[in-house]
């Protein structure tokens, strides 16, 4: 028997033995429920809002967060991720470095409404003025969650399609 067929096995085993095999998915499992914990994984697109329409200005504490306009986030997060430059810098071989700090308004797959704020290093190779690759890794900041992302903690990676100048993310969220 392979790892995978006992690992299977032994995962049907403990939820017959605990009464149930048809638990939702997405939820997280019964010991972290009673603590409150929830890992969520997180994935999605997000493109800037250039007309202004969707994004309003940042919210209170974050007035200077607008180096960028507004990304609107669909997907696991809905809402608008603003962002403030701290430092940036283009390497002679073409790749340029940023690093800053960022926060977003919105929900968790539908939830309650609430702020995070998160700082992050983004890394880019370009030739000449077009960009050829990007990518970026944003963690969360401990307590700065609010509403629906109280006590939250994880990261969310963002990786640039130049092609049409939209984004993937993908992540985990942890919310107590």
């Amino acid at each position: 028997m392979n790892t995978r067929a006992i690992a299977a096995a032994l995962t049907l085993s403990a939820l017959t033995a605990c009464g149930s095999t048809n638990l939702p998915v997405g939820s997280a499992p019964p010991a972290l429920s009673a603590l409150r914990v929830n890992n969520i994984q997180i994935s999605g697109t997000a493109v800037y809002d250039v007309s202004g329409s969707t994004c309003p200005a940042p919210p209170s504490g974050y007035a200077d967060f607008v180096s960028y306009p507004g990304l609107v986030l669909s997907g696991s997060l809905q809402g608008c991720w603003y962002t403030k430059v701290d430092a940036s810098r283009t390497t002679p071989s073409g790749v340029y470095l940023e690093t800053g700090r960022e926060v977003f308004v919105g929900r968790l797959n539908g939830g309650p409404i609430g702020v995070f704020a998160t700082t992050y290093k983004f890394e880019s190779k370009f030739s000449g003025s077009t960009e050829i690759f990007g990518r970026c890794q944003h963690p969360l900041v401990a307590g700065s969650g609010t509403g629906g992302f109280a006590g939250g903690t994880g990261r969310v990676d963002i990786k640039d399609i130049v092609a049409d100048g939209s984004y993937v993310y993908r992540g985990h969220i942890s919310t107590r």
